[in-house]
């Protein structure tokens, strides 16, 4: 994959896996700070515990969290870890999938940069797509029916991916 590049940026936000965890699950999210910006470059602030909780009244009310993921997907497709596969990313929160809590435990998550109103870039489903191949292709067991959204694993918190997430356009080449 030539044509795929992973910037490395890491955060801080992270643990051991419990003993003994396969990883077997992928959890798709979206995020903009400030809501519904773009481009701003707190998303990597906030991963990485640099949010300047003065910069917008919204910071305020996240300052102190410790959340992270393993991979963001910018607007224009840039493509970042957060967090090595092998570790914990805090991303799932309070989650359950087909009899299992603590999702955070046997996932990897990806941020999209976006949120519930906004349709993705076509780059950022293609960066997507690459970016699954290359977790298949590392971790067999994330099938295709093992990637959900955090809407799936905490629906009476999260709404995440959101409405404008197309799920047809994720997964195609190793389904």
């Amino acid at each position: 994959m030539s044509d795929f590049t992973i910037i490395d940026i890491p955060s801080p936000n992270f643990d051991s896996r419990p003993p003994g965890t396969t990883i077997d699950l992928v959890v798709i999210h979206a995020i903009s700070l400030p809501p519904g910006k773009f481009g701003t470059g707190r998303v990597v602030d906030f991963f990485t515990n640099v949010l300047d909780s003065q910069e917008d009244p919204y910071f305020s009310g996240i300052n102190g969290l410790k959340v992270s993921a393993h991979y963001f997907i910018e607007r224009q497709g840039r493509v970042i870890r957060f967090v090595n596969d092998e570790k914990r990313a805090w991303h799932a929160g309070v989650s359950h999938f087909r009899g299992c809590d603590n999702c955070n435990d046997f996932s990897l998550g990806i941020e999209l940069e976006g949120d519930d109103f906004n349709c993705f870039t076509e780059i950022q489903y293609q960066c997507l797509n690459k970016l699954l191949k290359f977790i298949k292709n590392r971790w067999p067991a994330v099938t295709h029916d093992r990637i959900v959204g955090h809407c799936h694993v905490a629906p009476q918190r999260k709404s995440d991916p959101g409405p404008f997430f197309d799920w047809n356009k994720i997964g195609v080449e190793f389904v």
